[in-house]
C-alpha cells in the first residue's frame, strides 16, 4: 500500500551563478514531510553549493502529494553587502527570481 518506513535524503541540485553575488532560499509546499539543509544562502559568482533534500517518514497512499515541490528563490545582493543571507533581500522592490521543482515520491 506504499508505505514509507524510512526517512530518505537526496542531494540535490547544484546552483551555480555568474555575474554577481546573489542570495537564494529554498521552501517547501509541506514543511512537515519536505526538508532542505542548507535552507537558505549566499553564492559568489561562479560559486556552486550543493543542497540536501530530505523526507519525513510518511504513508504516501494515504495523503495528498500532488502538489508537493520545492521552491528555490534567488536574487542580487545589495552593492557592498556582506556575505550574510538576509531575508529581507527578497521583501524589497528588486527582483526575484524563481523555480519550483515538483517532488516525484518512489513509495
Amino acid at each position: 500500500s506504499g508505505v514509507s518506513n524510512e526517512a530518505h535524503e537526496r542531494k540535490s541540485g547544484k546552483k551555480e551563478y555568474e555575474g554577481r553575488r546573489i542570495g537564494w532560499a529554498m521552501k517547501t509546499t509541506n514543511m512537515r514531510r519536505l526538508g532542505a539543509d542548507p535552507a537558505c544562502g549566499v553564492l559568489d559568482p561562479k560559486e556552486a553549493t550543493l543542497m540536501a533534500v530530505s523526507c519525513d517518514v510518511f504513508d504516501y497512499g494515504r495523503e495528498d502529494t500532488n502538489n508537493d515541490r520545492i521552491t528555490v528563490e534567488w536574487c542580487n545582493t545589495p552593492d557592498g553587502a556582506a556575505k550574510q543571507f538576509h531575508r529581507k533581500w527578497f521583501q524589497g522592490d528588486g527582483m526575484v527570481r524563481r523555480t519550483n521543482l515538483p517532488i516525484e515520491y518512489n513509495p
